[in-house]
């Protein structure tokens, strides 16, 4: 069983999480991807850093929310030890966050030959969405969406 918590970007165990994805995503793609992360976007409203804890209180994964544009928010810093059943948790907390802050979509890009990702968000629900901001124009990115169905209230 995993617990999920909320925690600020900048605690021991989220700066340890994003170095090892850092490491891991320098070693499949070439590039750390640090560059297009800021911790400072996953604090105020609508934005958040979870980690997912095991039954040890080991911290075995991490991913990030922050605002992207009008009712949508972008996925950052995903990241999960293999195994771990960390990543559908987080990605499934995340949504469920998304879902109350009242994003009607997700958005998130990554690298093209990070085929482990490109299949885990589509094992997910994610398609292929136009490329965005940083990402347009950049053949190496692939960039990933789902839409969410709005109640009325």
């Amino acid at each position: 069983m995993l617990r999920l918590a909320s925690v600020d970007p900048d605690s021991l165990d989220a700066r340890r999480l994003v170095a090892q994805l850092d490491a891991a995503l320098a070693a499949i793609t070439g590039d750390s991807g640090a560059s297009s992360f800021d911790p400072q976007d996953c604090r105020g409203t609508g934005a958040v850093f979870v980690i997912a804890y095991d039954t040890q209180g080991a911290a075995v994964g991490c991913g990030a929310l922050r605002p992207l544009e009008d009712g949508v928010g972008e996925i950052k810093r995903m990241y999960a030890h293999p195994g771990s059943g960390a990543g559908a948790a987080i990605l499934a907390e995340l949504e469920r966050l998304a879902a109350g802050y009242g994003y009607g979509a997700l958005w998130l890009s990554t690298r093209r030959v990070n085929l482990r990702a490109v299949g885990f968000y589509d094992r997910h629900g994610y398609a292929e969405v136009s490329p965005y901001g940083r990402y347009a124009g950049r053949a190496v990115s692939i960039c990933l969406g789902k839409t969410f169905i709005r109640c009325a209230s």
